[in-house]
């Protein structure tokens, strides 16, 4: 009796494949025209602009003149103060965004804690109220002259005259305990890379005697170390450039960020957009230059488990 016939392979026709790019083509067009219209040419539009003495006032005045702009950042000593600023803004923000946010995943990601899903949406719900109603209550709540802070916590203990709450210190806190309301989205990205850890691992180490804090700085943390490399690279693009980089303005055109408020002011107030562009294009390398050295050093500390020896 002779073998019965291999099946025949299963081909998808050419000019189905072809319709099927076409139709994936057009899908996705409208993304395609709003990243190269409003996003592309503004960018390259921008670095031709910081070789010019362009001003909002008077563009038709505008002339080319070099590298002119950069050789001003060199001398310009706000530079190196809003540099220095926005440097220490993130070394006391970013660790603690980190921190919150592995350890409100930990607590969620308990079997223990009761009504996990609800817990979880009103951790979330302040990461998209509007980043104007927050400016607003922190104005409130630092106003030197009605603000809750000094009508209800100083004066009451007699601190009015401490000077010190405004102090840079003082400001950088704030801000990093403002940032908090953010950490919702950085939150459920732990969250998700911890509920991918195996529970074998974890039972294991518990039968083992290991206990919770060991559990989870020996086994959790590693595991989901690419969940916190991409989380740490989010956080300081949004650090160092939040509007320009993340388009995350607000109709006061400010920022968080010294650096980026320095920006705002050259291109707002004194209208000096061709100084302006220079400046982004250099936080712009500079930032990648930091998350360049982040990639370089991921290898050593960032576990991937797909990864070959």
């Amino acid at each position: 009796m002779t073998a019965s016939a291999a099946p025949a392979q299963t081909t998808v026709p050419r000019r189905r494949v072809d319709r099927r790019k076409v139709t994936g083509l057009l899908l996705i067009s409208p993304w395609l025209v709003g990243l190269v219209l409003f996003k592309l040419l503004p960018i390259m539009a921008s670095l031709g602009i910081s070789f010019t003495d362009f001003q909002m006032l008077t563009p038709g005045e505008t002339r080319f003149v070099g590298l002119d702009n950069y050789a001003r950042l060199l001398h310009d000593e706000a530079v190196g103060y809003v540099l220095f600023e926005t440097i220490a803004l993130a070394l006391s923000t970013i660790p603690l965004q980190l921190a919150a946010s592995i350890g409100l995943a930990t607590i969620l990601n308990s079997r223990r804690l009761k009504w996990p899903g609800f817990l979880r949406t009103m951790f979330f719900v302040p990461s998209i109220i509007p980043s104007v109603a927050i400016l607003f209550m922190w104005i409130g709540f630092l106003d030197p002259n009605t603000g809750w802070l000094n009508r209800f916590i100083l004066e009451p203990l007699g601190l009015m005259g401490a000077n010190g709450i405004y102090s840079d210190a003082a400001r950088r806190l704030i801000l990093s305990l403002n940032s908090l309301w953010a950490i919702g989205p950085g939150m459920l990205i732990m969250l998700g890379a911890m509920q991918s850890v195996p529970r074998e691992i974890e039972e294991s180490a518990r039968v083992d005697g290991a206990g919770p804090v060991f559990r989870l700085f020996a086994i959790t943390l590693p595991m989901i170390s690419p969940a916190i490399f991409f989380a740490l690279v989010i956080n300081l693009i949004t650090v160092f450039g939040g509007v320009l980089l993340l388009d995350r303005g607000n109709i006061f055109s400010g920022s968080e960020s010294p650096i980026d408020g320095y920006i705002s002011y050259q291109m707002f107030q004194q209208f000096d957009l061709g100084y302006a562009t220079t400046l982004a294009w250099v936080l712009l390398l500079l930032v990648m230059g930091v998350i360049l050295f982040l990639f370089s050093t991921a290898r050593k500390w960032v576990y991937y488990a797909d990864a070959g020896d």
